[in-house]
């Protein structure tokens, strides 16, 4: 099956557009730890992305969280200071606690008395990249790659990409990331996320959940939540 898998891969007309060329020798990564979830987060905006999407947009904004690498991103026709203050409110704040730290370049949408106010507001402390190398936010950058390969490889017309962002998202939460070791989406929510692909073959796990009466799906949901700090412990 892994060996049909690949040969189906390789001829992929997309998987070969967008497959990654390395023409760059390697170069050493400054990994950035956080000590818990959800305490350091990197912001990052793609684009201008051409042909912008038929709703009028042309960049995203991408966050990560340096601890599970969780993912959260928007699309918008231009990031203005407001469109960021209100998904740091809405989306991270609101959604995952305060952060400690926020990591972002030098641009000035992610630099600027109202984002400044926010940090001010929910003390968090706000770091920039170095403005000579800021491929130093590795994670978000790395993200951003992935990202924006998962959204070209799921596009149709081109001016859909907007429509593909949330199932791109969902793509890299739920496969697993190498510096962790683990999906972001177990990280997180302490189970692996039920995939599209299980529903329409059902998986072992869907089968069996039927089959289970109360007492034993409790016990083995406790036993889930159990492992799930020896999985935390593990990735950092």
């Amino acid at each position: 099956m892994e060996g049909d898998c690949i040969s189906y891969t390789k001829k992929c007309h997309k998987c070969q557009i967008y497959g990654d060329k390395i023409h760059v020798p390697p170069s050493p990564l400054h990994v950035m730890t956080s000590p818990w979830p959800f305490s350091m987060w990197g912001m990052d905006v793609i684009g201008p992305i051409s042909p912008r999407a038929s709703n009028g947009h042309r960049f995203i904004f991408v966050v990560i969280d340096y601890f599970t690498k969780w993912v959260e991103a928007a699309s918008y026709a231009n990031v203005t200071k407001s469109a960021v203050s209100r998904f740091l409110k809405k989306e991270i704040i609101c959604r995952y606690g305060m952060p400690k730290k926020i990591i972002s370049d030098n641009a000035l949408n992610l630099n600027n008395k109202t984002i400044a106010e926010v940090c001010d507001q929910f003390k968090i402390k706000h770091h920039n990249s170095s403005p000579y190398r800021p491929k130093m936010n590795g994670a978000v950058e790395a993200a951003n790659k992935n990202i924006k390969k998962i959204v070209g490889k799921m596009t149709e017309t081109y001016r859909d990409w907007h429509e593909k962002l949330p199932f791109a998202l969902l793509a890299y939460r739920t496969s697993v990331r190498t510096s962790t070791g683990a999906t972001p989406f177990s990280l997180v929510y302490g189970m692996e996320a039920v995939l599209p692909i299980e529903v329409e073959i059902p998986s072992l796990r869907i089968l069996t959940e039927v089959k289970l009466d109360e007492a034993e799906w409790v016990q083995s949901r406790y036993d889930q939540l159990n492992l799930i700090e020896e999985k935390r412990l593990k990735a950092i």
